[in-house]
């Protein structure tokens, strides 16, 4: 939403200030997000120098306090959360624990962050969104745990995403109505993905270090390491990430976009070559139920890239050939729906409905429809100079609608095909 009125009022100083004064880390994050589009700008060459005035260079790593102990509250409860069967020693793995709930204290431990960083929190909504979690979490830890059930691993499966919509909800103040909100969520997740990843790598280097120099003087932490430290630092990565995310967004904004330009030409070059070699590969998706969900993860995951890449595009001055590259995975993604909703279609006329054929299916159908849309408005940015902002647009209307499929799979799946 921000990024939008900085562009629309940059010429007018007496708006920016307002702007700046109303939110002040948000002005910082959105300015450097946008500040590509408009660096040409006297204006923009101004607030440019006094945003980095605030964090001169010898001091732009030093922390904020407060933020510091919000990090640490949230990271404490999600930690506690995550041990919860050491805690109250029970076996987590017969009561499906973390399959139920893992999910949940991630999302959790973000959400508590983010409303203890919010300058002004509606009561109404917090109680809501509080109230929300914890029905949720009755909810789904009150579901038999049972291996064999179809409709508990589906209600595990999309749990997560349901978790991240409601998070969504919390990110973007409860403004539902705002797409431009919702676009800058979509952008934080490419972001918050990048960097989480980068700190659970470092993580993972620092504990093998570790261990490694306490075994030289034979002492074997590897266990208390796992079930202490390891695992406290996996569940708080997110949180972290949030953080550097928000302290520092004239570095983090530079990470995303060059990640996302070195793997959009490497993923449109894979697509091509996995299509081509599936009719040699002696395996095909109608006869294959394993290689059938490998099809849909992969898909999946496309997805997930193209939402990244146009909300990160979005943002940056008009580019040819990136555009062109997401139009062509678009429509390569779309080839690989077809196919799997193909697949999906056979095997129900084949061996009849599940709750997992079902389920995919219907995911597959949001998909597909959400892809036909998408190229749509990618085709009239390649060829009818349309800005590829309406793209992510598009994304952003669809979200609810996943908002409400994952809603259907977690809560009623289990009621209609009789897990209680």
């Amino acid at each position: 939403m921000l990024d939008n009125l900085l562009k629309e009022n940059i010429e007018n100083p007496t708006q920016l200030e307002r702007l700046y004064q109303s939110d002040k880390k948000g002005f910082e994050q959105a300015f450097f997000r946008i500040h590509s589009e408009i660096s040409t700008l006297k204006s923009a060459e101004f607030w440019k120098a006094r945003l980095e005035f605030d964090h001169p260079a010898d001091n732009k790593w030093l922390f904020d306090k407060k933020e510091v102990l919000f990090v640490l509250i949230s990271c404490i409860i999600t930690g506690l959360l995550i041990k919860t069967p050491q805690i109250l020693n029970f076996n987590a793995r017969d009561f499906f624990f973390y399959e139920k709930n893992a999910a949940l204290i991630v999302f959790l431990g973000l959400s508590i962050y983010s409303l203890l960083t919010k300058e002004i929190v509606d009561k109404k909504m917090l109680i809501i969104s509080a109230g929300t979690f914890l029905i949720t979490a009755i909810y789904i830890n009150l579901l038999p745990s049972d291996r064999e059930s179809q409709s508990l691993t589906l209600a595990c499966i999309h749990l997560p995403l349901l978790c991240w919509c409601l998070y969504g909800w919390i990110f973007i103040n409860f403004e539902t109505r705002d797409l431009t909100s919702r676009i800058d969520y979509l952008r934080y997740n490419g972001d918050l993905a990048i960097l989480s990843g980068l700190i659970l790598i470092a993580g993972v280097i620092l504990a093998g270090v570790t261990i490694g120099l306490f075994k030289a003087i034979d002492l074997k932490i590897d266990e208390f390491y796992r079930n202490y430290i390891a695992i406290w630092g996996v569940i708080s990565a997110p949180v972290v990430a949030t953080y550097v995310i928000r302290s520092y967004p004239s570095v983090t904004n530079k990470i995303a976009p060059i990640i996302a330009a070195i793997f959009r030409p490497l993923v449109l070059i894979t697509l091509v070559i996995y299509l081509i070699s599936i009719p040699f590969g002696g395996k095909n998706p109608y006869q294959d139920r394993n290689f059938l969900l490998i099809f849909n993860a992969m898909l999946l995951g496309v997805m997930g890239l193209i939402t990244f890449s146009v909300s990160e595009t979005s943002v940056q001055k008009k580019h040819k050939f990136n555009e062109i590259i997401i139009l062509l995975i678009v429509a390569l993604t779309l080839i690989i729906d077809l196919i799997a909703l193909s697949a999906i279609l056979y095997r129900v006329g084949e061996f009849g409905f599940t709750p997992n054929r079902l389920a995919v299916l219907g995911s597959n159908l949001l998909i597909f429809c959400n892809l036909i849309f998408i190229l749509r408005d990618l085709y009239r940015v390649n060829f009818k100079q349309k800005e590829i902002s309406q793209v992510a647009m598009t994304i952003a209307k669809f979200l609810p609608i996943y908002a409400l499929w994952t809603l259907l799979v977690v809560f009623v799946f289990p009621l209609i095909f009789g897990l209680f």
